[in-house]
């Protein structure tokens, strides 16, 4: 990259050239992967899966769906090509454009072919908006109570039995006939409410699809992605129960503790056992340093799993970096050997 192209051009700008081509630059960044909709998903056995959006104001965004990684389409370059390396990925994505050698008319060429700054705003959050609102559209067709229904069987079959808790964690509802993309057909689901600091409080829907056996055990449904978000959620949490104070989370003491786990199940499993503590689900591992809490929350204190995968460790190693910054105390909750997280605990305590 020559020091004529760094002063004609910046970083932010770029990555919008690299999104307005993302159809092109995803195959061949992940040549293992394939179309999926409005999205280029790269799904290997093993559970790793990067699905990068193909088309709207969301073009180039992607996501790493274990946590380790997401952002636009020059964090994609980096994080697939060079570990993370942001200086070579741009050094890279300037040849990959057409952009190394400074050229100014070149630069115009690429620059006339990228939709405005403005207009791939505007659609984004166009379409931010759109899926929020058909998350609460899904929710709001979900039935409030879940004693009975086939999300409570799921969850005793958890080793979670919503009876013990004398009252249903508000934020969870059932939903019987919820349609998947996936499998083009619709299934009974638990849908979970995903609040947090944007106007109204309402930013997304959590689904877990489910599947009723014939013997009347209820267990995820047999999909690759049988839970999935639909809405953004970054800064957002599931608020699972408000412990001793009985209080909403705005409302929280001076002095606060906050138990915060990655998932509902691994949630409700601490609520189940320590009733007392206020527990949210940080709905992926990625979004954990970003949950937005009030100031007299002081302490969190993290549920963390045994995970052995190398990805799954550099998750946790990366939220746990993001989280000390935030000036609150941490505490890790670490599970015992040979126990993968809470939820598996709660069961191993059960039987």
């Amino acid at each position: 990259m020559t020091a004529t192209a760094r002063r004609l051009i910046d970083i932010k700008e770029v990555s919008r050239m690299l999104a307005a081509r993302i159809v092109t630059l995803a195959p061949e960044l992940l040549p293992k992967g394939a179309r999926a909709g409005h999205e280029w998903v790269l799904d290997e056995k093993g559970g790793d899966k990067i699905s990068v959006h193909l088309s709207g104001g969301l073009a180039g965004v992607w996501k790493h769906w274990n946590g380790t990684g997401k952002g636009d389409a020059l964090d994609l370059v980096a994080y697939v090509l060079f570990g993370e390396d942001k200086k070579k990925a741009l050094e890279w994505s300037l040849r990959w454009l057409g952009l190394e050698s400074g050229d100014p008319r070149a630069l115009e060429t690429v620059r006339r072919a990228t939709p405005a700054p403005e207009a791939i705003d505007a659609e984004a959050a166009k379409a931010i908006e759109t899926a929020r609102n058909n998350a609460r559209r899904i929710w709001l067709a979900a039935e409030p109570r879940v004693r009975g229904t086939p999300v409570d069987t799921y969850l005793t079959g958890r080793g979670i039995d919503l009876a013990e808790l004398h009252r249903q964690p508000g934020a969870i509802r059932y939903h019987p006939s919820l349609w998947n993309k996936e499998s083009e057909r619709k299934w009974p689901a638990m849908v979970t409410a995903v609040t947090g600091p944007v106007p109204g409080g309402w930013m997304a829907c959590h689904r877990t699809w489910l599947e009723i056996q014939r013997d009347g055990r209820v267990t995820k449904a047999p999909l690759k992605d049988a839970k999935m978000t639909l809405g953004s959620f970054k800064g957002g949490h599931i608020s699972l129960w408000r412990g001793a104070s009985d209080k909403p989370l705005r409302d929280a003491e001076a002095g606060e503790t906050v138990d915060l786990t990655e998932g509902i199940e691994n949630g409700l499993s601490v609520a189940l056992c320590a009733p007392e503590l206020r527990v949210l689900a940080a709905v992926t591992m990625g979004n954990l340093p970003h949950v937005v809490l009030p100031e007299a929350v002081t302490t969190i204190r993290v549920w963390k799993d045994n995970d052995v995968k190398p990805s799954a460790i550099a998750a946790f190693d990366r939220a746990l970096r993001g989280l000390l910054t935030g000036g609150r105390t941490i505490l890790i909750a670490q599970m015992p050997k040979g126990i993968k997280d809470v939820n598996d605990l709660l069961q191993a305590n059960n039987e």
